[in-house]
């Protein structure tokens, strides 16, 4: 039987910013746990994926982007280490995969559906993936599981709708990216700070007038930034890199 999406709280963290498990030393400057509906981990891939050759973070005026590589160890290595911490959190733990390959995605999903207290997946999509890649995950990965579809800001009201007729339990917006120049390098990655706020407000509010049930994110820096995004519609909040600064300064 397929469960229900339900948030106790409406604030959660984005994927790839705490890790792969909760950690009361990470959320210290958040108050712990106890702010928090749900733990988002770090994106997930099928097979382990080593970090980018030359990882960068460079600033912009208002934010900075980030280019990783999204290095994991791997579905079948974080389940065995962090399983059982996800089973004695306080909170639910939603897994974030890495879902480019639909057949990969459903596997990745029944490895999942036996392990205690994770209470949803987020799908995370390649940029330029196709509509068509993106709703062959939801026709092959529908089951016990709610899913919760990570789409760009382009994507969001043209395919939320199609993704929600389907059984998607939620849309969610992921962190746009752009590019910089390092030295003699064009360098791509995704964008963080203050700055893309109020493109993400609009956003919600557009995909909440249509019906989608959204999951804001994106500039999320104080707790009246997520009260406008509740306000605006959204069922639920993710913070980003707010999380990387101690309480005070992004209060």
């Amino acid at each position: 039987m397929k469960r229900d999406l339900y948030f106790s709280k409406p604030i959660m963290n984005a994927a790839g910013l705490l890790g792969f498990s909760p950690d009361l030393r990470d959320l210290g400057n958040l108050g712990g746990l106890k702010d928090f509906g749900a733990f988002v981990t770090n994106p997930i891939s099928l097979r382990p994926r080593t970090p980018a050759a030359h990882p960068s973070v460079i600033e912009f005026p208002g934010g900075f982007l980030l280019h990783s590589g999204l290095p994991n160890p791997g579905l079948t290595a974080v389940v065995k280490k962090h399983a059982s911490r996800w089973n004695r959190a306080d909170i639910p733990t939603i897994v974030h995969l890495m879902a480019d390959r639909p057949d990969e995605t459903r596997h990745m999903i029944q490895m999942l559906e036996g392990i205690e207290n994770v209470m949803a997946v987020e799908l995370g999509f390649a940029p330029l993936l196709s509509d068509d890649i993106i709703l062959l995950n939801l026709e092959m990965c529908a089951g016990e599981l709610p899913l919760i579809f990570s789409l760009p800001a382009e994507q969001i009201l043209r395919l939320g709708p199609r993704l929600m007729e389907g059984g998607a339990a939620a849309i969610s917006i992921s962190c746009p990216r752009g590019a910089l120049r390092q030295g003699d390098k064009l360098v791509t990655g995704r964008l963080y700070g203050r700055s893309l706020f109020p493109r993400s407000l609009e956003l919600v509010r557009s995909a909440a007038v249509i019906g989608i049930p959204i999951i804001g994110a994106g500039g999320v820096w104080t707790e009246q930034d997520a009260a406008d995004m509740l306000s605006a519609g959204a069922m639920a909040v993710e913070t980003d890199a707010s999380l990387w600064l101690p309480r005070e300064a992004s209060a």
